[in-house]
């Protein structure tokens, strides 16, 4: 079954360039992994430093194999998360 990750980012206008930046190389390396079916990512209209995930992976395996990536160490972890403000990740699966 596919599984779904919803999560809503928001960082300080003054550090939105750099999660920015960030999340959009974490596209291209998330979009390339076979367990990838889709990445969005989306800046929040009128909200400076807001952003919205949406990512789809072939099942809980591919999610899992995703989160294990050295790039989500690098980029995720050790520059977007420290940035953030505020941060909700929802996971569901696909019907």
């Amino acid at each position: 079954m596919a599984y779904a990750v919803f999560a809503h980012y928001r960082c300080a206008p003054a550090d939105a360039a750099t999660v920015r930046g960030a999340l959009l190389k974490m596209r291209e390396f998330t979009r390339a992994e076979p367990g990838n079916l889709a990445y969005e990512v989306h800046a929040e209209a009128g909200r400076e430093g807001g952003f919205v995930l949406y990512e789809v992976y072939v099942d809980r395996a591919g999610f899992d194999a995703h989160a294990a990536a050295v790039y989500f160490d690098e980029l995720i972890v050790g520059v977007v998360r420290p940035l953030l403000v505020e941060r909700t990740v929802t996971f569901a699966e696909v019907l």
